[in-house]
């Protein structure tokens, strides 16, 4: 398989059922931010963290196909292949995993920051391409009906993300950021 085809040389790209589209196109805005924060989780994942946050994350990354698949897919032309499909119990196991962090955290009382440490960032840029991906995606809606569970799915990634940046703080005995009245 060549790696190039030559064929969005004009600007142009296919979607799933064959129909061409601009490179401009909103859901080629959708699918790549979808894409981008792939791409930033497999950024998070090559860090040092216990195996069990590794295998979540790249269990994510698989979803993020899923999703990407979804929005690429034009349903006048065919229906999603099974991969395509975002699941209840997907958005599920995500929803425990966030109640299973949030109750080894002390409670939140003030706005933090982004950062204070390499991991706790990487996880907030993973949570605000997350809140980008579901503004691209809500907007693609107004156009193309967009599943709920795909949208459901991004937004508690960004859910996710927080709760897992306070975490990495928490297993480096790192302190969290307040943020404080500007002076």
């Amino acid at each position: 398989m060549k790696i190039y085809t030559k064929t969005g040389d004009t600007g142009q790209t296919g979607l799933i059922g064959g129909t061409r589209v601009s490179k401009a196109d909103i859901r080629l805005e959708a699918y790549g931010t979808v894409d981008e924060l792939n791409a930033q989780i497999g950024l998070l994942a090559a860090e040092e963290l216990k195996p069990e946050h590794r295998m979540f994350l790249q269990n994510i990354q698989n979803l993020l196909f899923t999703v990407g698949s979804n929005l690429a897919t034009d349903t006048t032309k065919t229906e999603y292949r099974a991969a395509s499909v975002m699941k209840a119990e997907y958005i599920e196991t995500i929803e425990k995993e966030i109640d299973r962090i949030d109750l080894l955290l002390p409670p939140l009382t003030n706005f933090i920051l982004p950062g204070g440490s390499r991991k706790s960032a990487l996880c907030h840029v993973c949570r605000t391409i997350s809140r980008r991906a579901e503004r691209r995606i809500i907007e693609l809606n107004r156009t193309y009906e967009i599943e709920n569970k795909i949208i459901i799915f991004v937004n508690r990634l960004s859910d996710y993300f927080f709760v897992l940046s306070r975490l990495m703080l928490m297993e480096e005995q790192k302190q969290e950021i307040s943020w404080k009245q500007p002076k």
